[in-house]
């Protein structure tokens, strides 16, 4: 679909109105005849309002103190009350009398009505000695007044103040809505990009992920040379999006895109667009981007964009006022607002892009997808370089070698590994990292902190076979993963842990593998069932492992012939709902039950057909609590893998 360049506002149009102008209304407008613009509606204004409710305010206040003040009476009428000795106080400035009766009276010539508080005039021709009345009639001469009548400015003060609070109350909660709509966006304050000099994350300090970096250079090139593009009709994609497993990199890789062009960089977590009001977070959204075309060419970067990006149809779909939703339209009609020459690219990471909108993935909003994996071999040793830079390492330190033991690590745990390390070397004061370290620290990394924890003998020795036979049955099983160590020592909520990782990164599992893992899953249950024909309820975790990988070969891989080659369970929700009969999931559970029956019970034989080497793996766990690869294999009379790929290498 072409785009039309002529329905984009531009900002200095906007910034040249004049101030007498009408502001265009906030929704565009295309193909209107000339001379037809759309007419405003007429409104109240709140100045109008305020007018209005403060005459009738002012209006009510003075009608009060009309009927509630003191009542205008004659001269004479004033007389014949004192006359009568029923004048109870008075008070006179020159020659206008107040006063208060000691019992109301009839109003003269009014029907009905009756005044106790009065008010008169003393003609100046009188020649009458009031006092002496007063005195005689025991009447209270005063020199306050005695009623306070309110002045006219008076009323005046206080018919404006409510409005006026209230408008001062009406500024206030402006004025905090908007601090806290830019402060919950960046952090507090003013919202500000971070301007260009103050980056220091260049492709320098990205490894691990050079395919990423090559796919994602050109932008960085746009961004420094968009004149070369557009001299051949191309435009910028609008929105790139980086999917991939947490710690992968994703946040670090947009910091680094934007340093490496040397263009502002706004960041925004989607979370912080929602909030309990519906309609904050589009005008979050709506003034981030404002900011980001103000210092075009700029980079925004949305964090976790399948907190409010979360497909609209399903069974899971939320409401069409919902927050999220808003917040998500409001993205999509900001991106559909670039032509493509703004230089502005929405970077956004997830976790999940298998739930998002379709509508956020189509070509014009994120036109392409980078995925981000876990780092290889070899992209691992590069990232341990980039966080040991401000590390002293020892001569002995072997980055290489560590990198071969981390097999499906992210670049956020070798981070966190480097700095266990550091932290090790710490405690025992010393001046450099050592290999010792980075081992220590990825035990604990992997294996989980050593518990204090004094075990009875018997335990131990059930915990001993347990881990002997995890270990035995990896060792015996064909491509199984080799075993790296063995120990009883209780780690986090388990008596004793055994550790295989592959010697190689791999990509994709096979039947036999999977099985494989299965029988060594298995393993420590069969070998309590073996020797002391009892299970505990140490094997919680191996169970778990085990119903996870049986229930995903048949369920999801295809690899059962009775479910045959289809997907029965999805990844989340009710299979029911993605039309998976009831007929096929009890197939599924099934075959489930036979897989892991099968698997049992071959765990019980070959454990059973060696127990010799299960007996002797156990020795020398009680005796020493820990044993590495080449000792768990010397302990069971069998070759260490990498002592035979040595050996084979040296003839």
């Amino acid at each position: 679909m072409a785009e039309k360049n002529g329905s984009q506002p531009s900002n200095l149009k906007r910034e040249s109105r004049p101030a007498s102008q009408t502001p265009p209304p906030p929704w565009r407008t295309e193909g209107l005849p000339q001379g037809q613009a759309p007419k405003p509606r007429p409104r109240w204004t709140a100045a109008v309002v305020l007018l209005v409710g403060y005459l009738l305010f002012f209006g009510l206040l003075t009608m009060q103190d009309r009927l509630g003040g003191p009542q205008a009476v004659s001269y004479t009428e004033f007389k014949a009350q004192v006359a009568d000795k029923n004048v109870a106080e008075v008070f006179s400035r020159g020659d206008t009398i107040q006063g208060v009766l000691k019992k109301a009276v009839p109003m003269p010539g009014e029907q009905g009505r009756t005044y106790q508080k009065f008010t008169t005039e003393r003609p100046t021709f009188a020649a009458d000695d009031l006092l002496t009345q007063l005195a005689a009639s025991q009447a209270t001469v005063r020199a306050t007044p005695l009623v306070q009548e309110r002045g006219l400015f008076t009323n005046l003060l206080i018919s404006v103040a409510p409005f006026l609070l209230l408008a001062l109350f009406y500024v206030w909660i402006f004025k905090r809505q908007k601090s806290m709509m830019s402060g919950g966006l960046f952090g507090g304050g003013t919202s500000k990009p971070v301007e260009p000099g103050s980056i220091r994350v260049t492709f320098e300090d990205v490894a691990g992920i050079d395919e990423v970096e090559a796919e994602i250079n050109e932008v960085v090139d746009y961004l420094r040379n968009p004149d070369k593009y557009q001299r051949l009709g191309a435009r910028a994609p609008k929105g790139v999006l980086l999917a991939g497993a947490p710690g992968t990199g994703k946040t670090l890789l947009a910091r680094a895109t934007a340093g490496e062009a040397n263009v502002p960089f706004f960041r925004a977590s989607a979370s912080e667009f929602i909030e309990m009001i519906v309609g904050v977070g589009a005008s979050r959204v709506r003034e981030l981007f404002a900011e980001a075309r103000k210092v075009a060419p700029a980079i925004i970067f949305i964090d976790e964009i399948d907190t409010i990006g979360r497909t609209r149809a399903g069974a899971v779909a939320f409401g069409g006022h919902d927050e999220r939703e808003q917040t998500l339209n409001q993205i999509l009609t900001e991106m559909d607002g670039f032509s493509g020459h703004e230089g502005v690219i929405v970077l956004a990471a997830t976790n999940r892009p298998d739930v998002l909108d379709p509508a956020l993935l189509r070509p014009g909003r994120f036109d392409r997808t980078i995925m981000v994996h876990p780092p290889d071999r070899k992209g691992r040793a590069a990232i341990l370089r980039v966080h040991t830079r401000k590390v002293p390492l020892a001569p002995d330190a072997n980055l290489d070698q560590l990198a071969a033991s981390t097999p499906g690590m992210t670049g956020a745990d070798l981070a966190n590994l480097v700095n266990e390390a550091a932290l090790l070397a710490a405690r025992r004061r010393q001046d450099a990292v050592s290999q010792r370290d980075f081992t220590d620290a990825l035990e604990k990394v992997q294996l989980g902190a050593a518990r204090n924890v004094v075990m009875p003998e018997d335990q131990r020795r059930r915990t001993a076979y347990h881990e002997a036979g995890h270990a035995l049955l990896g060792m015996l099983q064909p491509g199984a993963d080799p075993v790296r160590k063995v120990s009883i020592i209780p780690r986090g909520r388990a008596l004793g842990v055994t550790l295989s990782t592959p010697e190689t990164d791999r990509y994709g599992y096979d039947v036999n593998y999977l099985r494989g893992r299965i029988v060594g899953a298995l393993g420590g249950m069969a070998a309590e069932q073996e020797v002391f024909n009892a299970v505990t309820n140490g094997a919680e975790s191996d169970l778990e492992t085990v119903t996870r990988i049986a229930r995903a070969m048949v369920g999801r891989w295809g690899m059962s012939d009775r479910v045959g080659k289809l997907s029965a369970l999805p990844a989340e929700g009710d299979p029911r709902m993605a039309g998976t009969s009831d007929a096929v999931l009890n197939a599924v559970d099934e075959e489930v039950h036979r897989m892991t029956d099968e698997c049992y019970a071959e765990a019980r034989r070959l454990l059973h057909e060696h127990r010799d080497k299960l007996d002797a793996i156990v020795k020398q766990l009680l005796l020493r609590e820990t044993l590495e690869e080449p000792e768990v294999y010397a302990a069971a009379g069998m070759t260490d893998p990498e002592s035979a790929k040595t050996g084979a290498a040296t003839d």
